[in-house]
């Protein structure tokens, strides 16, 4: 046989076996069938009660009204975790060089609260500002979005 005509043969012997593993794949009572029970299974509808760490700010969003350009102010977020497990704030991720914050390093236990010092540096800036602030930590979802605004006049403004 030449070269061509054993081609043909191992390419339709390839097929048959492929056609007749998906056929053997489709029957039905054969392959791994999950059983209805599972559904009305009370044990498998039951919620788990536990929550984990939940951190609870008592404001997310703070608004410093005018300041005068190159004023540097200051807001504290505080918050609680009403989880019930101990939570772990791991970065304060800012949009901006111009703020900073400090909080806190330590887990936070549940039921007890805890502070994020934001600063704002209008140094450079001018008009209507926001920026946003994001705390990361071992919370779901993993992050907190806060925000402080202000609006930022010049000295020709007054």
């Amino acid at each position: 046989m030449n070269n061509k005509i054993r081609f043909r043969f191992r390419w339709i012997g390839f097929i048959l076996v492929v056609f007749g593993m998906t056929m053997s794949a489709c029957q039905e009572g054969g392959g791994n069938h999950l059983s209805s029970d599972l559904v009305s299974n009370p044990k498998s509808a039951q919620k788990n009660d536990k929550t984990g760490p939940v951190i609870q700010f008592d404001k997310t969003e703070y608004d410093f009204g005018n300041i005068l350009q190159g004023e540097v102010v200051s807001y504290t977020f505080h918050f609680t975790n009403t989880g019930d497990a101990p939570l772990i704030i791991t970065s304060v991720d800012k949009s901006c060089g111009c703020t900073a914050s400090d909080f806190p390093r330590q887990p936070i236990d549940p039921g007890k609260t805890g502070s994020i010092k934001i600063s704002y540096d209008s140094k450079g800036h001018q008009g209507f500002q926001s920026k946003a602030l994001v705390v990361n930590a071992n919370t779901n979802p993993s992050h907190t979005t806060l925000r402080v605004k202000a609006l930022v006049k010049t000295p020709n403004d007054l």
